[in-house]
């Protein structure tokens, strides 16, 4: 019984999935593409930015290597981190923030690559040189099927075929929290808030790759999960750092 639950929902995730990709489709066919942000006319049928919103990109500057915030008052709040490296090209807001609500909330796939390119156009040499494979952040099973696709992974997956870097999905989602917009940080480290697991062979050396970096909780779960299992990380990779 519990392998024919299992594949049961499955067959829903599959078919959620196809589901959305058809819908983004038509949608597409229905209405032709506008800004993704801000619905304006674009430069092109392929750019899924305006020319106002890719001047208005929140860029970040470099800062903390181990935290990937431009500057913080008190101590890194990465310094016990089991990732010894954050980076996020972009600050999570304006157009930043827009992009990817249209990728986790209204199902814009084609948004990830354009993501990206933000990504893989600006990231740090040391981190460029590496051979690193790359590792999505996993969402909740249940997010999933809700969503028919997983964010990280359509920006992760992306992130790969720019980079030439192989892709290892190995972590899974084990614990049952609910959504964590709002929440602070101490409510997203409490204990048992974030079980990750490793399923399959792990790489030995990995970049952990998510769409937005808060306060680096999950990130460092994923970590963790990574090191006990063998595997070097590298760093954490996200689009956008929330200041």
């Amino acid at each position: 019984m519990p392998g024919a639950r299992a594949g049961a929902a499955e067959a829903v995730s599959a078919a959620g999935e196809l589901a959305t990709r058809l819908a983004g489709a038509l949608g597409g066919l229905v209405a032709p593409p506008g800004c993704v942000v801000c619905r304006a006319g674009t430069s092109g049928p392929r750019e899924r930015l305006c020319p106002v919103c890719v001047r208005a990109l929140p860029w970040l500057r470099p800062g903390c290597p181990r935290c990937g915030l431009p500057t913080h008052r008190r101590g890194c709040p990465a310094a016990g981190a089991a990732y010894p490296r954050a980076w996020a090209p972009l600050a999570y807001e304006g157009v930043a923030r827009g992009l990817v609500g249209a990728l986790k909330f209204h199902g814009a796939l084609p948004v990830a690559d354009l993501m990206a390119a933000h990504m893989a156009a600006n990231l740090p040499p040391p981190l460029r040189a590496s051979s690193a494979a790359l590792v999505p952040v996993p969402a909740l099973p249940v997010r999933r099927r809700r969503r028919g696709f997983d964010p990280a992974a359509e920006l992760t997956a992306a992130l790969g075929r720019r980079l030439e870097r192989p892709v290892v999905p190995c972590l899974e989602r084990r614990d049952h929290s609910g959504r964590q917009v709002g929440s602070g940080r101490a409510a997203r480290r409490a204990p048992g808030r974030l079980v990750l697991a490793v399923r399959g062979p792990p790489p030995a050396v990995a970049l952990l790759v998510d769409d937005v970096h808060t306060t680096g909780a999950t990130l460092d779960a994923c970590a963790r999960a990574l090191t006990g299992a063998g595997t070097i990380v590298v760093a954490a990779l996200s689009y956008a750092r929330t200041l």
